[in-house]
């Protein structure tokens, strides 16, 4: 599962290193590296506040913090992530012109896509597997007490 704290501590620490870059005059292309890291912090953060919406069904039992909690640490990382995002946009915008910056959403949406096609689904299918194995052991092991109880009762009465 994508931690909120850990994707916004990223997108905070890409983001101050890209404003860094600016400001001593690098340009986009040197810092390609910077931006696709905050691209996919980003990323990061929209794929824990999906999940923050429908949890799974262990982290709802197992998680040591409310969903409310969750919620809120997903919420306060977006509005931070939207400032920068702001901050980034009016900079590359007064700096290079709007096409850059329409050149950037393009790289970040191509980016966005190619993490949910490949790391995301990965961690679903991680999860999903992990589900249906504690289900399947549970079962088995209720199953297992149910028949010890059994068999003991028919010692019992043999």
């Amino acid at each position: 599962m994508v931690d909120p704290v850990t994707a916004a501590a990223t997108a905070a620490s890409a983001f101050r290193v890209i404003k860094a870059g600016f400001s001593v005059g690098r340009d986009i292309e040197q810092m390609a590296g910077d931006l696709s890291r905050w691209m996919g912090a980003l990323s990061d953060l929209d794929e824990a506040e999906r999940l923050a919406k429908n949890p799974p069904i262990f982290t709802r039992l197992f998680s040591g913090q409310s969903a409310e909690a969750e919620a809120m640490q997903v919420f306060a990382a977006r509005k931070k992530a939207q400032q920068d995002r702001d901050q980034l946009r009016t900079y590359i915008q007064y700096t290079m012109g709007q096409s850059a910056w329409d050149e950037l959403v393009a790289t970040e949406a191509r980016i966005r896509k190619q993490r949910q096609e490949t790391l995301y689904k990965q961690a679903e299918r991680r999860r999903k597997f992990i589900e249906i194995s504690a289900i399947i052991l549970f079962s088995v092991v209720t199953l297992g007490f149910f028949a010890f109880i059994l068999w003991l009762y028919l010692e019992k009465n043999a």
